[in-house]
């Protein structure tokens, strides 16, 4: 197999706007695969959009990523039903290692808006978890998914990397106290109470904020931790009246609309006009219009202001980098030796069950010619039988299969599955099969 039939097309905060990501930000769940797709995860969070496929083996891609990722462009463009020239220029792609290099960095968190997150590498299992629930995904995708969250595991056990919390509520709420000159003299509202939200109440609480109004889908959920807050509760519905008392207002919902407006704002502020308002829009798709900025004594920022908040922890995280960056090298080894595993393994399941076939049939007519001219075999003397034939084959084939490995793992694969293959009579190996396929 061809190790740049792997691919990964994507975007992120560092190569598209918010306003781009924001329209590609929704797929949907199920298969989409198309023929010329045979594996595929896609990686979409508030920061990047990332698909990996692994090309199928019947649809010729030369050796580069402007003409293999065109069946992912083509892909993106139907289900997103925008035309290619909106993004294309924003994409980046990665073949064969780098992809793997790149989804390894990914859960490391080091190629996150701030260096470290936690989020991502939750993001990226949870992906992973979907596409095995659709079936989108086989046994390159999984052994690149497996890997890359074992990257972000030990990144995060190993190295001091997500020490310090940081996070883009953390960040928003440096920006915050930069613009208003203390948090802890302000009335906060937050809005949508899911992660983010909840991230973001513990940045305060750490702050000495006590003025905090929550605001969520589930009235119930925003009265229960308003509870511990001795804070006010609202549900959506009565959001206008949570802004007319507040000061700063930090935002992150799931909504695919926004759910502010500016009629909604610029009423509010006309009943206050010496009070200033403040708009953190944390969510992708944003949750605030983004002519709110246009109305006097209001100020927006979105996700992609954060970039120059994150706080001094982060230098301490950037001392980590090295050492995650070795981490990272150690799991491409074992990706790279893996991978070609995954080429010799057709070859060793497949002899494994043509022995088996021989095995059985010989048994078999064995036992036929024992009940034939000694009757009736006892069940404990076939039973010894099948055992000893298993044990035998099992033998003869450990050292072949062991070699086997041992020579993929030095880029012999192909080499050594075609040798084999012409010795035993095998039929070709030029796919992949399922995982439980390949299981020994």
């Amino acid at each position: 197999m061809n190790i740049n039939r792997l691919i990964c097309v994507g975007l992120s905060h560092q190569t598209a706007p918010i306003e781009l990501r924001e329209q590609l930000s929704h797929w949907p769940q199920g298969d989409i695969r198309t023929d010329a797709i045979e594996e595929l995860v896609i990686l979409s969070t508030c920061n990047r959009l990332e698909l990996y496929a692994c090309l199928a083996d019947n649809v010729y891609f030369p050796n580069n990523g402007a003409a293999a990722q065109q069946a992912l462009v083509a892909l993106i463009e139907a289900i997103q039903g925008l035309p290619s020239a909106l993004f294309t220029n924003h994409l980046y792609v990665y073949q064969g290692n780098a992809a793997a290099y790149h989804l390894c960095r990914v859960a490391a968190g080091l190629d996150s808006l701030v260096l470290g997150e936690a989020q991502i590498l939750g993001q990226v299992n949870s992906t992973f978890q979907k596409a095995q629930a659709a079936r989108t995904i086989g046994p390159v995708l999984s052994l690149l998914f497996r890997l890359g969250i074992k990257a972000g595991r030990r990144a995060r056990t190993e190295t001091h990397i997500s020490a310090n919390p940081v996070s883009v509520g953390s960040a928003a709420l440096n920006l915050a106290h930069q613009v208003t000159g203390g948090l802890y003299k302000q009335q906060i509202a937050v809005v949508g109470l899911g992660e983010i939200g909840q991230l973001t109440l513990k940045g305060l609480r750490t702050r000495g904020v006590n003025q905090v109004t929550l605001v969520n889908r589930s009235l119930q959920r925003a009265q229960t931790l308003a509870a511990s807050w001795g804070g006010v509760a609202y549900g959506l519905a009565d959001l206008p009246q949570a802004l007319r008392t507040a000061d700063v207002v930090i935002s992150a919902t799931s909504a695919i609309e926004p759910i502010i407006h500016t009629t909604t704002v610029a009423q509010i502020m006309a009943q206050r006009p010496s009070r200033p308002l403040i708009f953190l829009d944390l969510a992708v798709p944003r949750d605030i219009d983004a002519a709110v900025k246009t109305i006097p004594g209001v100020q927006l920022f979105d996700v992609d202001d954060l970039r120059n908040s994150v706080d001094s922890a982060l230098l301490a995280r950037q001392q980590e980098t090295p050492r995650v960056e070795q981490i990272i090298e150690e799991v491409l080894c074992e990706w790279r030796h893996q991978f070609q595993e995954l080429q010799i393994r057709p070859v060793v399941v497949e002899l494994r069950q043509k022995a088996e076939q021989i095995r059985q049939r010989a048994v078999e007519r064995t036992l036929h010619h024992l009940g034939r001219h000694l009757g009736e075999v006892d069940s404990q003397t076939a039973d010894q039988l099948w055992h000893l034939s298993n044990a035998l084959v099992n033998q003869l084939l450990h050292e072949p299969t062991r070699q086997l490995k041992r020579k993929a793992g030095q880029q012999q694969a192909d080499l050594y599955a075609n040798l084999v293959s012409d010795l035993f009579g095998l039929s070709s190996v030029s796919t992949v099969p399922d995982e439980e396929e390949a299981s020994p």
